[in-house]
């Protein structure tokens, strides 16, 4: 099958590969010329422009975007319509909020384009072992797709979850729980290391991984992090977020779901970038007064 992909960092490149790897034939453009020639040399076609690369492209067209959430997006898909036709299709497989997907699906609908979200999970594994797929959009655009999805996933890794939006929105609680799930283990390792015994926490991630009830991917990544750097001593510990962990929180909100351990695992990421933080100052400024309690000065 043919692709355009637009965004050629480190997903849009390793996705590009991989197709290529699976015989599809790929146009990739970026706005650094560095990263087109990479896929290049990958076996991909580059494109000088965005209108380069749907001309590149036969009808009716497939143009995958890996850009930035937000007016990237807009912006993208701005530039490309005028030079689409109907029947073409823009995937979006980025991490954007599923409201702006359902707006810009509307849109391009009353263009007669095709607007399909594909929520992607693998970071930078994908290219050697696939990457999981949450695919929202027409059935007739997705089936059309499917040659695309089936070369990108793994065996049984990618599903159409519902219409546009519905990936975006899977793709976004996923996250949700992925902080969870790395503030669980950040905690759970961090009373290992400060406990009383001398513990090898390399050791520990590697059994934990041999048929325990909290093996997983992200285990075994611990593992290899801990192979690398035993006290993770050339690591800050500051923590970003990409915005779906807040969305996902909003929510929660707007629909009454309790979502204790997603919004702690949040508030825990922007702890983490407060290098001496002003409430925790106020605090112990409250203690020493109410009850003489000491204090460390600077």
């Amino acid at each position: 099958m043919e692709l355009g992909i637009i965004g050629l960092g480190r997903m849009g490149a390793n996705m590009s590969e991989r197709l290529v790897l699976g015989g599809h034939r790929v146009i990739g453009y970026d706005r650094s010329p560095e990263a087109i020639q990479r896929v290049v040399d990958q076996g991909a076609r580059g494109a000088h422009s965005l209108a380069d690369l749907v001309n590149q492209l036969s009808l009716p067209r497939a143009i995958w975007l890996m850009v930035p959430a937000g007016a990237a997006v807009d912006d993208t898909i701005a530039q490309l319509l005028p030079h689409l036709q109907g029947a073409d299709i823009i995937v979006d497989g980025g991490n954007s909020n599923y409201k702006d997907t359902l707006r810009r699906a509307a849109h391009l609908k009353s263009q007669h384009v095709y607007f399909v979200d594909a929520g992607t999970s693998g970071g930078i594994w994908g290219l050697e072992v696939g990457y999981c797929m949450m695919v929202g959009g027409d059935k007739e655009a997705v089936e059309r797709l499917e040659p695309l999805f089936k070369t990108l996933a793994p065996k049984d890794g990618y599903a159409h979850v519902g219409p546009s939006g519905a990936g975006h929105f899977v793709k976004m609680i996923h996250n949700g729980i992925e902080y969870g799930m790395l503030q669980a283990y950040g905690e759970g390792f961090e009373l290992l290391k400060s406990s009383p015994f001398t513990l090898d926490l390399e050791k520990i991630a590697h059994l934990w991984n041999q048929g325990s009830v909290v093996r997983s991917w992200l285990l075994e990544l611990a593992e290899t992090a801990f192979q690398k750097d035993p006290e993770l001593s050339s690591i800050r510990g500051y923590v970003e977020d990409s915005g779906e962990g807040r969305w996902t929180l909003q929510e929660a909100i707007e629909r009454d779901i309790p979502a204790p351990v997603l919004t702690l695992s949040l508030f825990a990421r922007f702890a983490s970038r407060q290098d001496d933080s002003f409430a925790a100052k106020l605090i112990a400024a409250l203690r020493n007064e109410f009850g003489g309690h000491a204090v460390k000065k600077e």
